[in-house]
């Protein structure tokens, strides 16, 4: 039999027991040894050979992935482990680091209890760090930290043993400083999340030379620091390894403190689900009951080859199996599972069925989406993932050949569906599609990909950004006429502040949950009382008011009302850019008794109209995307790295020594950031080390507002003039 037949019986054997099942991400800042330590850990497991781990990156299964040496995809594998006589199925996700592929964290967040957070012992907890840490802890996700990279340390910098454990103490004070800062809101999570040495929830190593410790593995082996700076200099890795080997080190703290399913899913399930508490499927989740009803929620959406869509989910009740007949939420009709199995890193080994607490790839689900919830019986969806950054980069797409074009559409919607973080705009009309993503990688990747996978050669046009609109000030009542004149809507507009459109966007208020609990969110974050038991809908991070009070036929207006309100926020007035942080009130109606009189034709032009027209008097100005950007430079390079950013209108905020290098953090503009990839290499003569997180929106400068929306305008085929009342630029 083979080692990998061998591997998967021993995973099946151990699926009905949730208590030994571990499933866990591992997440980590771009570079800090993520894929190096998920090698490390299949090895240790048999699934790859002890020789080529760390080299053979086994999880960047994709050609483009090998090439870049960056991970894009989030890649699943299950395997065993014993911990103290007791063999463990450990599902394990590793993770993208590159802010890009963000969207694949959050997601893979929502599999998993535990996150083991990879941070580099040299560069020590990184933006990208929090970001992970920060996707965790919102899942109600358990972190523990491996610092790598400590053969660095001791070789490169010739650290001693009393700096080297500053150095590590001061890279735990950091994580352990972002947890509490983040858990302590979250009063579902009543234990101690900081991570500590003593308790065992930190390790350190080396992924690349395959060595590992922790403070229980120091006990069983005998080995201190002093022991592993001797055995390092001296060049004897090998030993190292064979004496402390890291996969045993890691795989215990993952038996040790990550939670099973049945410790995990009755917290879990309350942070992710807003169905009814009382109801036998929500016992049934919170009980790991492979017996209840079947609810998986979906991940990840893949295509093989041979089989098609697979989606790949955590199995949260009930047991998965072939020929099932499912719902897929949002959808009508069911889906029939073709087949399940578990993930071997790139290979998908087929099984008879999976139950619950286990992560599962199932074939034959056509209508789910990254995101859906899977059940046999009709119930309340999960929480939409929410991804902590929106798209800010757009490029068009259009087929070289059209012929290739109806392939083409079906590939850039089979996109969308593979990562909701990707938006998608097909336009028939004009054979041209607009793909927006979160910065440059993930749209070229994207673009690689339509045309190494799918064979279709495609050209893409210069990387446009993504504006926002919004309000700056209160305004007047404004009058909205319909064209028959016979229906009129007063409507003002006043700004949110930044905690509610915060709240907005991260989905903490939505019209979704139950009123009061929406009430106290949006009171929490600052609406005052009055207003927020009057919200009539919520539109991206937009909020309706009705503050009419007994009008006739407004009841049964209000959808189009709605509507209207709809297609004027998602084209603003200034560029048809879409609006945010806007508060609207519609104080007063006057409708046409009869029905026929105010229909759809009527009621969207006024309100639209008023609308506009209000937001123009609310004094609207165009926001743009900004990132925050860091540079690790050598001294000598400092002014060079810290010129590139001042000269694309950004700032500087901060710049300090960090071993040897100088950081410089600051903030700029994503449009100035195009290109600025080439442009740092050649001024700090490929010295530097970058990275950039999207940093949201915030307004356009004044003198720039009229030039940046007269393109706009031009480039969407509008008129170039302005409305009538837009005279303040």
């Amino acid at each position: 039999m083979g080692r990998r037949k061998k591997i998967v019986q021993e995973c099946e054997a151990l699926m009905d027991r949730p208590e030994h099942i571990r499933n866990i991400a591992i997440a980590a800042h771009v570079d800090h040894g993520k894929t190096t330590l998920t090698d490390n850990l299949l090895a240790g497991a048999g699934m790859i050979s002890d020789e080529t781990a760390g080299e053979q990156l086994a999880m960047d299964t994709e050609e483009d992935e090998q090439e870049r040496g960056i991970t894009i995809d989030a890649a699943n594998v299950s395997m065993t482990h014993e911990y103290e006589g007791q063999n463990h199925l450990i599902n394990l996700i590793d993770t993208p680091g590159h802010v890009d592929f963000g969207g694949d964290v959050t997601r893979a967040m929502r599999a998993v209890d535990g996150a083991l957070v990879v941070v580099d012992a040299v560069e020590g907890a990184m933006p990208q760090t929090e970001t992970v840490l920060r996707q965790a802890l919102r899942e109600g996700v358990k972190p523990t930290l491996f610092i790598n990279k400590v053969d660095r340390l001791i070789s490169e910098l010739q650290e001693g043993p009393q700096e080297m454990q500053e150095r590590l103490l001061a890279v735990i004070r950091d994580v352990n400083e972002l947890i509490r800062g983040m858990t302590e809101e979250m009063d579902d999570i009543e234990e101690d999340w900081t991570v500590g040495v003593e308790d065992g929830t930190v390790g350190f190593g080396s992924a690349l030379y395959k060595w590992g410790v922790s403070m229980p593995s120091m006990q069983r082996t005998g080995m201190d620091f002093g022991d592993i700076i001797d055995l390092e200099r001296a060049d004897k890795r090998q030993e190292l390894h064979e004496r402390t080997p890291l996969s045993d080190v890691v795989l215990d703290m993952v038996c040790e403190h990550f939670p099973n399913p049945i410790d995990a899913q009755p917290m879990r399930v309350p942070r992710i689900w807003r169905g009814d508490s009382e109801s036998d499927i929500a016992e049934t989740m919170e009980m790991v009951d492979e017996d209840g009803e079947v609810v998986l929620m979906v991940t990840d959406i893949g295509i093989d080859p041979h089989a098609g869509e697979i989606a790949a989910g955590r199995v949260f009740s009930g047991t998965i199996e072939k020929g099932q007949e499912l719902y897929v939420s949002g959808t009508a009709g069911k889906n029939r599972v073709q087949s399940v199995g578990i993930y071997m890193g790139g290979e998908r080994e087929e099984v008879e069925r999976v139950p619950a607490g286990n992560i599962a790839a199932v074939t034959g689900l056509k209508d789910a989406i990254a995101g859906s919830t899977v059940s046999s019986v009709e119930m309340t969806p999960f929480e939409s993932i929410e991804h902590i950054s929106e798209p800010v980069i757009t490029k068009s797409v259009e087929a070289q050949n059209m012929d290739d074009l109806p392939k083409l559409i079906e590939t850039l919607q089979q996109v969308a569906k593979e990562d909701p973080t990707i938006q998608i705009e097909i336009n028939e009309d004009t054979g041209e599609h607009l793909i927006s993503g979160q910065g440059e990688l993930h749209l070229e990747v994207i673009g690689q990909r339509i045309e190494r996978n799918q064979g279709i050669p495609i050209n893409t046009g210069e990387p446009i950004v993504v504006y926002r609109e919004a309000p700056q000030e209160p305004s007047r009542e404004v009058e909205g006429i319909s064209p028959n004149r016979h229906n009129r809507f007063y409507i003002s507009v006043e700004p949110l502040t930044e905690d509610l459109v915060e709240t907005l966007k991260m989905g903490e208020a939505t019209m979704d949950m139950p009123e009061l609990e929406r009430r106290e969110a949006l009171q929490d974050a600052g609406l005052d009382k009055d207003t927020s038991q009057e919200v009539e809908h919520i539109y991206g991070t937009n909020i309706i008011i009705d503050d009419t009070k007994g009008i006739q036929h407004l009841n049964e207006t209000m959808e189009l009302v709605i509507e209207g309100f709809e297609e004027a926020l998602e084209d603003g007035p200034l560029a048809a850019e879409p609006v945010q942080g806007s508060l609207i009130r519609l104080h007063d109606a006057r409708l046409h008794e009869d029905a026929i009189h105010r229909g759809p034709a009527q009621v969207i032009p006024a309100v639209r109209r008023a609308l506009h027209n209000a937001l123009i008097d609310a004094e609207i100005r165009l926001l743009e995307p900004i990132q925050e950007v860091r540079i690790d430079v050598p001294n000598e390079h400092m002014g060079a790295a810290s010129g590139e950013i001042q000269g694309r209108r950004g700032r500087v905020d901060d710049m300090y020594q960090e071993g040897d290098l100088m950081v410089v953090e600051g903030v700029a503009p994503v449009e100035e950031m195009i290109g600025f990839s080439s442009d740092i290499r050649s001024a700090t003569e490929g010295r530097a080390s970058w990275n950039t997180e999207n940093a949201g929106f915030q307004v356009m400068a004044d003198n720039l507002q009229p030039e940046t929306i007269e393109e706009i305008r031009e480039r969407k085929g509008m008129k170039l003039e302005l409305p009538d009342a837009v005279d303040y630029f």
